[in-house]
């Protein structure tokens, strides 16, 4: 079989799983379970928590002592059975454990994933930054489907969401053991104390220029989970002024055209970085963030629809400009022998600490505007929006960075 179609299943795969409950499992925990706003958030915070700690781990272990395709394949599995356990609970103590232990072991494939398609392509030839964007697309190809699997068979505030999600991580986990081998990079001198505890990738943060790309690279992480934590659950509360329409009937599916959108932003990401440079297109993702929560904060399933369907347009270069773009600009500054880990730290900063404060404060907020059980929608949005304004205001004046075009060539090691 083709390895670059072996590695668009993968990726398929690999975003499937977190498709089929990453939109809808804040519906299902405030409308099923009558979890609060800040429960919520705390739920999806844990996947900073963890992002902190297993995606370095991970990183180090897939560096140093185990094939990388293995430790994805073996996190993939422990995720599905965690996945199992979680859909039998109500309680929100037991079910955040349960997920919190979810997210410790799923994290990590996100940057595995990547780490592993990177080597496979760079052992067979091919030029990364040209040939990677087609492939990862087919992960938000399968991000979209699992969407549509949930919401047209109607677990959206079902646990049925997490048996789906199960069985594809299961899948996935036998499958990565079938990958050709990525071995660890063995090393022809000794390795120093911090090289074997995997502190290599922090050297990155010797560079000015790494530290304030990480910094935003955080700041930016908190708005990835503000949408996909509250997004279903914005939609469903116009049941009673809109309560026909098809944004509220269908509000994941609705929510899937973000998805689509990054679909098609990923293939145009070679163009953007040679044209413009990471600087620029950071720039652009952020405003992006401004526009997409602004939109949300007036638009309605009615007549302001087409409000809703333009932010999740603008979704795909908010989120493909900043996620995918950061990831292979950390993998062009990172030495070969630490690519693995530097994917984690930037998983570490972005999902970790990033997430963790997206994910914690914009609960906070959410019941800081939440009344009588009534949530000011338009006030939680436009707090958001603010918050993205701020960052891209202060980004080009403190990220130091000249784009040489000349020098913007694939990614080599």
């Amino acid at each position: 079989m083709n390895i670059k179609f072996r590695l668009l299943i993968m990726n398929f795969l690999e975003f499937f799983v977190w498709g089929a409950w990453l939109i809808s499992l804040g519906t299902y925990m405030i409308v099923t379970l009558g979890f609060t706003g800040g429960q919520v958030g705390a739920v999806y915070a844990t996947m900073g928590i963890a992002s902190l700690i297993t995606p370095a781990l991970m990183g180090i272990i897939a560096d140093r002592f185990m094939n990388a395709e293995r430790v994805l394949g073996l996190c993939h599995i422990a995720g599905a059975i965690l996945l199992l356990l979680a859909s039998t609970v109500k309680d929100y103590g037991t079910f955040y454990i349960l997920m919190l232990f979810n997210s410790f072991v799923f994290m990590p494939t996100i940057a595995l994933n990547n780490t592993v398609s990177y080597i496979i392509l760079e052992k067979r030839g091919f030029q990364i930054v040209k040939d990677f964007p087609p492939i990862r697309v087919w992960g938000t190809v399968g991000f979209i489907c699992a969407m549509w699997v949930v919401d047209l068979l109607g677990f959206t505030k079902s646990p049925m969401q997490l048996y789906v999600s199960a069985a594809a991580g299961m899948a996935l986990g036998i499958y990565s053991f079938s990958m050709p081998g990525c071995p660890p990079v063995k090393m022809a001198s000794q390795r120093s104390v911090a090289s074997s505890m995997g502190m290599d990738a922090f050297v990155l943060f010797n560079k000015k220029k790494m530290v304030i790309f990480f910094l935003y690279a955080m700041l930016l992480g908190a708005a990835l989970q503000i949408t996909n934590a509250f997004g279903a659950t914005f939609l469903d509360d116009f049941k009673n002024s809109y309560p026909d329409t098809f944004g509220v009937k269908h509000p994941v599916v609705l929510s899937s055209i973000s998805q689509i959108s990054e679909t098609l932003f990923i293939l145009t990401i070679p163009f953007f970085l040679r044209r413009f440079g990471i600087k620029n297109v950071m720039l652009m993702s952020i405003f992006a963030w401004v526009f997409r929560f602004g939109l949300f904060a007036i638009g309605d399933p009615g007549p302001g629809l087409w409000m809703l369907i333009l932010s999740m347009i603008i979704y795909g270069m908010a989120f493909d400009f900043f996620n995918i773009s950061g990831s292979l600009f950390v993998e062009k500054e990172a030495d070969i022998k630490i690519r693995a880990s530097a994917q984690g730290l930037f998983m570490l900063m972005t999902n970790g600490i990033g997430a963790y404060l997206g994910g914690t404060l914009s609960g906070w907020v959410v019941d800081h505007f939440t009344v009588n059980g009534v949530k000011d929608w338009q006030r939680i949005w436009f707090t958001f929006a603010g918050y993205a304004l701020v960052l891209g205001i202060t980004f080009p004046l403190v990220f130091r960075y000249k784009h040489d075009r000349s020098a913007a060539e694939p990614v080599k090691h």
